[in-house]
């Protein structure tokens, strides 16, 4: 049985699986932290872009096939296992090590195709897909591999080749898949809070470092907020949202739609949550010195990135078919959360960014202003003006998760009828509005008038 039959939440060997992920993320982070540079952010991009793709790849898979099965456990399992020799080879993954990561990931990319291919069978459009998909899946890797045998500028531009061949294999690829949305969206939730986990592992690495004072205890609880507001403003309402939206749709425009907001869209997402860990970690562990240039960019450009990948998630930023589209004045609001990023490490020039709490406090108010507004949310929150304009595009036939029991105030009372046959018109609920671009309250006038004059029910005898 196929997730495209049965709507699952995640599995306990899919979050099993993610750990060797996780540790790789906290890989690639120590890499870029060893040489912080740009040439050193340049290669562990590189390499994270690589374990993006490989991660995702599986999140297609055990979307679509049973993972607890026997031979699909199995083979995850033996993909887990290429996939931590992978996450072991990282640091060295451009030096003595780049042939051992190039085998172990070329391994990992081979078994995802195996399997895909089996679960293909009978399915000609999704075995199309995967074959196409498999030739950047096999071509790229092997172009890794053969970057270990060099170095310097040969091997990052085998480096690029390899991943814009598999990135553009993907996008070439949407027709045939199949998608359970729930489950999709739930695995991408939780690799968001793994990678959110990372910058605060980097937290506690760069105060353990230094004694404990005032300004480092500030230092680390501003981090955790700015990491908290970074959680907020992905969970509040537009994973909400999207995870609705791909569910209304099917076929190609929802292959579509998983692969652009969460496929592609995520990478940019965990990659700004990867720099502002670096920044972080440099941060709590040199309080009050200069930071470097790199981390200082790290430091604003970081959250940048993670808001502005998150801001073209928004429904109305794609559409259903894939393909970019103008975006309504409400979204382009959300561009000052991008400038209270930019705050957040202050301008990032050699000697005039400082390692000193106050860098931390300049761009959290903004950032955090993505989930203050007029409005409720569906959970009981307050809303921007752009997210509740997003809640009120829903059509009305999808639920709104509103758990909350209406009271006598929120529904005015019925006027009495002037007569035993006439009932008043029944008031339109408060939790679903009319339209779904003018949700409108119950009010009185939208009843019918006591004083009006009534019409008797044929054949019940009683008159006006």
């Amino acid at each position: 049985m196929t997730n495209g039959e049965r709507e699952q939440r995640v599995t306990p060997l899919e979050l099993f699986f993610d750990l060797v992920f996780v540790f790789a993320i906290t890989q690639v982070t120590s890499m870029l932290s060893a040489d912080p540079t740009w040439g050193g952010a340049g290669r562990a991009l590189l390499v994270l872009g690589a374990l993006w793709w490989a991660w995702t790849g599986y999140a297609w898979l055990t979307n679509t096939v049973n993972p607890d099965e026997g031979a699909v456990r199995l083979a995850i399992l033996g993909a887990m296992g290429a996939l931590f020799v992978v996450a072991l080879a990282v640091p060295e993954a451009f030096d003595d090590d780049g042939v051992l990561f190039g085998v172990a990931y070329f391994a990992v990319r081979l078994l995802h195709i195996v399997l895909f291919v089996l679960a293909a069978r009978g399915d000609r459009d999704m075995l199309r897909s995967v074959l196409r998909l498999g030739i950047g899946s096999t071509i790229g890797p092997g172009l890794i591999i053969i970057a270990g045998f060099t170095d310097g500028a040969a091997q990052a531009a085998l480096w690029t080749i390899a991943l814009a061949l598999d990135y553009l294999a993907g996008a070439l690829s949407s027709g045939g898949w199949r998608v359970s949305p729930r489950h999709f969206a739930e695995r991408h939730g939780l690799i968001v809070i793994i990678a959110l986990g990372e910058s605060i592992v980097a937290i506690g690495v760069g105060a353990r470092a230094v004694p404990l004072d005032t300004g480092e205890i500030t230092a680390a609880l501003l981090g955790i907020a700015v990491v908290t507001a970074l959680w907020w403003a992905y969970f509040d309402v537009v994973a909400l949202v999207a995870e609705r939206k791909l569910s209304e749709l099917t076929g190609v425009a929802q292959a579509s739609l998983a692969r652009d907001s969460y496929s592609y869209l995520h990478f940019p997402m965990v990659a700004g949550i990867v720099l502002f860990a670096l920044a972080l970690k440099q941060t709590l562990g040199h309080l009050g010195d200069e930071l470097e240039t790199v981390p200082a960019f790290a430091l604003c450009v970081g959250p940048a990135v993670y808001l502005l990948a998150h801001d073209g998630r928004r429904p109305g930023c794609i559409d259903p078919a894939g393909a970019r589209v103008a975006r309504p004045a409400s979204a382009r609001r959300g561009h000052g959360r991008l400038l209270g990023a930019g705050c957040l490490g202050g301008p990032p020039l050699p000697g005039h960014t400082r390692a000193h709490p106050a860098c931390l406090v300049g761009g959290l108010g903004e950032t955090q202003r993505c989930a203050v507004g007029p409005r409720c949310s569906p959970r009981g929150r307050v809303l921007s003006r752009a997210d509740s304009e997003l809640l009120s595009a829903l059509p009305a036939s999808l639920p709104r998760n509103d758990h909350r029991t209406p009271t006598t105030s929120d529904v005015p009372p019925s006027p009495p009828s002037p007569c035993g046959a006439c009932k008043p018109e029944a008031p339109s609920s408060p939790w679903r509005p009319s339209s779904p671009r003018s949700p409108r309250r119950a009010t009185p006038s939208r009843l019918r008038s006591p004083s009006a004059p009534c019409r008797p029910t044929p054949g019940s005898g009683s008159r006006p």
